[in-house]
């Protein structure tokens, strides 16, 4: 269970890596595409820092991700730059992609479409018996 300071921390990495990450896809010529971060979890000591990262539109999410985790010392640097006042070390960043959102897309596209898991039982997935 995260502390709350552990809560507050990722709090201020979120707001501040949002930012960042949306400013270099801006600035890289990427307009029109979105990079949210919707979870950031820290660990009890504070050295490590799990990035979820959203990426809108999901066709080049993948590839956005790679992007992102070989410029992380650069991320790194510009974040630390912003926390200096609240942190006396940056903890190392973990990018994740979150796709919790294209999932949930696609619960609802099944709902609403032909292909119900509710009325077809067939289209779910047969659970293995251990």
């Amino acid at each position: 269970m995260e502390t709350q300071r552990q809560k507050k921390i990722g709090g201020v990495l979120q707001k501040d890596l949002a930012d960042i990450l949306q400013r270099a896809a801006t600035d890289g010529g990427l307009k029109g595409t979105l990079i949210s971060i919707s979870k950031v979890s820290v660990t009890t000591d504070l050295s490590i820092a799990k990035v979820y990262v959203s990426i809108f539109p999901t066709k080049n999410a993948v590839e956005l991700l790679e992007g992102i985790k070989s410029n992380q010392p650069l991320i790194k640097h510009e974040l630390a730059q912003r926390i200096k006042n609240q942190l006396r070390k940056t903890p190392k960043l973990l990018f994740y992609l979150d796709d919790s959102l294209e999932y949930i897309e696609n619960i609802e596209k099944s709902l609403k479409g032909d292909e119900n898991p509710m009325e077809d039982r067939d289209l779910l997935e047969k659970r293995k018996k251990i």
